[in-house]
């Protein structure tokens, strides 16, 4: 028998301030037009003042363990994705555990959009060599706190959100007949840093900082990068595009997704999107798209699901899930 990880929750949070286009060209020498067209966004949630990283990964990860039907007690590793951390340390994660009153181990992994394939890919590891049985897994950003909002090319693609999941042991064939993840591969490349970057941090600057990007090189690089990875795990698990019921993308500029697309000949009501609504939430898109098309009945068990992402550093991966 072999040892799978089971996605068997799903949760989500949003703020409730929501920031419309047309309030950002209010602010900014901007317009709802240009932002649509360019990036496909409508909208996007901002925390609330003193409402932290933890705040939203608290409230998703709540709904996930409902969703599966755990207690805290269940739960023996978090692991929270996250560039925008409530302190620098200890890790937001650990804050997460004492809230939720969970014992076992907590750390947080930071790879931009990436960090939550990152994160489950980690958790799969884990389980898959028996350290743990149940984690909970989350993807939270406050990226409103490291914009800078006179800055029209980048303070209309972020928003703020979590997303969570509750992998579980489960025990399989070993075949792709079987439920969890069936291949994860990821990559980074330091040498692209000075494509999207935070000019500032506690080594460098001591301070904050704010997102830096060249938006054009960023886009190249994703859609050859994700197509990439894509065809890594098809190939890894031996089957093809057409094998595909479900793309889940990291949620970056709808563009992106349609060039990913379009590439792979994925039909477009196979991708869940929702980067018109959240915007850029970063590590928290693709856990927040995954949770709202598993709630409204979207993705139904036994289907395959791709999820992909690709953020600075630059980092990229990708996950072939049984759901």
């Amino acid at each position: 028998m072999t040892v799978r990880s089971r996605i068997i929750g799903c949760g989500s949070y949003l703020p409730s301030t929501i920031l419309t286009n047309e309030e950002l060209a209010s602010r900014v020498d901007t317009s709802d037009e240009w932002i649509t067209a360019r990036t496909g966004i409508k909208q996007r949630h901002i925390a609330a003042e003193g409402e932290t990283t933890s705040d939203l990964a608290v409230n998703a990860a709540r709904m996930a363990m409902d969703h599966a039907g755990i207690t805290a007690a269940d739960i023996d590793l978090i692991i929270v994705a996250t560039a925008t951390p409530d302190n620098t340390f200890p890790a937001t994660a650990t804050k997460v555990q004492a809230r939720l009153g969970v014992t076992g181990f907590a750390f947080d992994i930071q790879a931009v959009c990436s960090g939550f394939i990152y994160a489950l890919t980690t958790a799969d590891m884990y389980i898959r060599n028996g350290q743990a049985k149940t984690a909970l897994v989350i993807g939270a950003e406050t990226f409103s706190r490291i914009l800078d909002w006179e800055d029209r090319r980048t303070c209309v693609l972020f928003g703020d959100g979590a997303g969570a999941v509750i992998v579980q042991a489960t025990t399989g064939t070993g075949s792709t007949d079987d439920q969890g993840i069936l291949a994860s591969r990821l990559h980074s490349d330091g040498s692209k840093y000075e494509l999207l970057y935070v000019d500032g941090g506690p080594s460098s600057t001591q301070t904050v900082g704010h997102v830096q990007m060249e938006g054009k090189e960023v886009f190249r690089h994703a859609v050859t990068n994700l197509a990439s990875v894509i065809h890594e795990v098809l190939a890894d698990t031996g089957m093809d595009i057409h094998d595909i019921d479900w793309l889940v993308p990291h949620q970056a500029n709808r563009r992106i997704l349609d060039g990913t697309a379009r590439k792979f000949g994925i039909s477009p009501d196979k991708v869940v999107i929702t980067v018109d609504r959240h915007a850029n939430t970063s590590a928290a898109s693709i856990p927040l798209a995954l949770s709202e098309a598993v709630h409204d009945g979207r993705i139904k068990r036994g289907q395959i699901i791709i999820l992909e992402a690709m953020g600075g550093g630059f980092t990229w991966g990708a996950s072939l899930i049984r759901w």
